[in-house]
């Protein structure tokens, strides 16, 4: 990738992806909480506040709209773009990323409006994942179609993209957009970052031609690299720049630093020294950014925060 470099969509972009690097965000809430428990929220601007002081990349919201016991995970419980908004408000450096917004669930005017505003607000600083959704039984508590999320995925994503210009004109299945109407405000660079998750129920050329970048799960690290070389020999296919890769990492941080690394689930209950390793490998593996969930830590999450800050972090620096 030498002479290589992403397209900085915004400044958010710009200060989280490089190619050849590696940034560390958060997953809110910054907490831990148990499988059929909600989060608090104790303290919660007060420690994203800490984790732009201590030199975090990014914060990442998610986009969950019922609580569905059977999954097991609620989330941050507030509405991400309302909570985007006090976050830009609360912040003034750190990156505020959704991981990912269900546009099936959302009409896209809806979305394209408040991401734009957000992003305004944050001074660019607004990261938007995509998805199309994966907890089945909140599709017919709005009256959506599970089956026919692929399609209105495309759809939505295309909407947005055009809402962001000026005085579009776009013929939608959600909406025509007639030359003669006009989304305010625009975002500060033209258009807010979309990353989709996943495979969004679209095929992998389709992924990778249609987003800013891509957003996966963790895997093993042989399986993540060729994930990763898959991707971006796609992206090259398709005859665009490069794109950066993000991925989500469960971590529990021990007290021990040499403890060695056991799974749990997505992710891994270990030392410092492995996790500065494990992003070390990932960084060379060609992931751009890991954003970590304390949600399993065992640990105070602050103290965590800051042991991560002094003693896995550095490891990533020039």
């Amino acid at each position: 990738m030498a002479g290589e470099a992403f397209n900085a969509v915004n400044t958010g972009f710009a200060s989280c992806f490089r190619p050849g690097r590696l940034s560390v965000g958060l997953v809110v809430p910054l907490e831990s909480y148990l499988m059929d428990d909600l989060p608090t929220l104790n303290r919660h601007i007060e420690r994203a506040q800490l984790a732009e002081a201590l030199g975090f990349s990014a914060l990442w919201l998610r986009d969950v709209p019922f609580n569905v016991p059977a999954f097991g995970d609620v989330g941050q419980m507030l509405d991400p773009f309302v909570y985007l908004g006090a976050l830009a408000q609360a912040t003034d450096r750190i990156a505020l990323g959704v991981a990912s917004v269900i546009l099936p669930l959302r009409h896209p005017a809806h979305v394209a409006k408040a991401a734009a505003t957000a992003d305004v607000l944050s001074g660019g600083r607004v990261l938007l994942g995509v998805a199309s959704g994966d907890r089945p039984e909140e599709y017919p508590a709005m009256g959506a179609e599970y089956e026919t999320r692929g399609a209105r995925f495309r759809d939505s994503l295309a909407y947005i993209n055009a809402a962001f210009g000026d005085f579009p004109v776009l013929e939608a299945d959600q909406g025509r957009l007639n030359g003669r109407v006009d989304m305010l405000p625009k975002p500060t660079a033209g258009r807010v970052p979309l990353l989709i998750t996943g495979g969004a129920q679209q095929a992998p050329d389709w992924v990778a031609a249609h987003g800013d970048g891509w957003i996966t799960y963790p895997r093993n690290l042989t399986m993540q690299a060729q994930t990763v070389a898959a991707y971006r020999a796609r992206v090259a296919e398709a005859g665009l720049p490069l794109k950066p890769v993000v991925q989500s990492l469960y971590v529990d941080l021990a007290d021990d630093d040499a403890r060695l690394a056991r799974p749990i689930a997505l992710g891994y209950s270990a030392g410092a020294a492995f996790f500065r390793q494990h992003l070390q490998d990932l960084q060379a593996i060609g992931v751009n950014h890991v954003a970590i969930n304390l949600r399993y830590n065992n640990a105070d999450v602050e103290t965590t925060m800051k042991r991560l800050a002094s003693d896995v972090l550095p490891a990533l620096l020039d």
